[in-house]
């Protein structure tokens, strides 16, 4: 990102654990000049902040602070600005004023209400349960990029499913969480325990199979839901059923999970710019 888009290194650094996260995007900011759409990179960063927030504390009561600073951050941003380097750069774009006020907190106020959920009875209320939070994400991230009259459904599906395949991801580092990657039906299915999830073994492969089954058939149902995606939402959820389907097929479904799919080359340079192109046409069609 330039100097004129970062303005200090304190912004650059929020970019720079998106990427770490989402390293795929590299090359969407080759066709999202990030000096042209700063905001829209910026979003993307605020995103991951957010999520940082609700997953990768371990402690309720300090996520709900960082979590209630946003809320007081966000709620006062449309006049004040905003103190937080992400927050500037959101603000100092017509399209955050733009979008209703209740859209910026939506966000917030699923992560702090999902803190303390516990694992889900079984991937129906699996999906109810994460598209609270990656839901109101994605409304937000569709208004941003085309408007608030523009449908968000399939970004709220592809953004619920594509965090639900991260956290398969890191089922083991995760065994010990109030809330795990498996249903809890899945669990007994396969007689699986919190401590056997730590463990290779059949059963806990056929679990992941039979996850990655239901995260399948609910990705194919996604692509026949109204609305686009934005760039960096394409992007993830390509590499996300990609990923699927090979660990689907692998006699150790989590360690190709974990170890992903190469995301640089001529291939993912012409997803990116595909991508890109859907998203300027979508734009140029609202905007003749």
């Amino acid at each position: 990102m330039s100097e004129e888009v970062s303005g200090h290194g304190a912004l650059q650094s929020y970019v720079d654990k998106w990427l770490a996260v989402q390293p795929q995007q590299r090359t969407a900011l080759v066709f999202v000049d990030p000096a042209k759409y700063p905001g829209h990179v910026a979003l993307a960063a605020w995103e991951q902040e957010l999520l940082s927030a609700a997953y990768g504390i371990r402690e309720p009561h300090v996520a709900a602070t960082k979590l209630n600073w946003w809320a007081e951050e966000l709620s006062g941003a449309a006049s004040s600005g905003g103190r937080h380097p992400l927050t500037r750069v959101l603000f100092d774009d017509e399209r955050a004023h733009a979008i209703p006020q209740e859209h910026w907190l939506a966000p917030v106020l699923a992560a702090m209400a999902q803190l303390e959920e516990g694992t889900a009875v079984d991937f129906s209320a699996q999906l109810a349960a994460t598209s609270a939070l990656h839901g109101a994400l994605a409304a937000l991230e569709t208004a941003w990029w085309y408007g608030n009259t523009v449908s968000p459904a399939r970004a709220t599906r592809v953004a619920t499913l594509s965090h639900l395949l991260f956290a398969l991801r890191r089922l083991q580092d995760d065994a010990e969480r109030d809330r795990l990657p498996l249903p809890m039906a899945r669990l007994a299915r396969f007689g699986l325990s919190r401590a056997s999830l730590r463990q290779p073994s059949e059963a806990r492969d056929q679990a992941i199979r039979a996850q990655l089954d239901d995260l399948r058939s609910a990705w194919s149902e996604a692509s026949r839901l109204d609305g686009p995606l934005s760039v960096f939402r394409t992007l993830e959820a390509g590499d996300g059923e990609r990923l699927m389907r090979k660990a689907a097929r692998a006699g150790a479904p989590l360690k190709v999970l974990q170890t992903g799919t190469p995301n640089s080359g001529f291939l993912a340079t012409l997803r990116a710019w595909r991508a890109a192109q859907r998203w300027q046409r979508q734009v140029a069609g609202q905007h003749p």
